[in-house]
């Protein structure tokens, strides 16, 4: 009883460590508006790899993120 009690309490500690650093390095990864996107690659529906860099000059890019589009209900 007293090790589980223990370990709850070490891994609330830890928990709480964690979300505050992840709270952290999400703010200082924030970008305002106005800001340039970083570049990345990704799959594209075809199979071909695609960069945000390569529309660069070319076309108008809109970035859309949907958070919660495919989580379970």
């Amino acid at each position: 009883m007293y090790n589980s009690r223990k370990l709850q309490k070490s891994l609330l500690f830890v928990s709480m460590i964690f979300a505050g650093l992840l709270g952290w390095a999400l703010d200082t990864m924030a970008l305002n508006i106005g800001d340039k996107a970083p570049d990345f690659k990704l799959t594209a529906t075809t199979g071909a790899k695609i960069s945000l860099s390569q529309f660069q000059g070319k076309k108008i890019v809109l970035l859309e993120f949907y958070g919660a589009d495919f989580s379970p209900v």
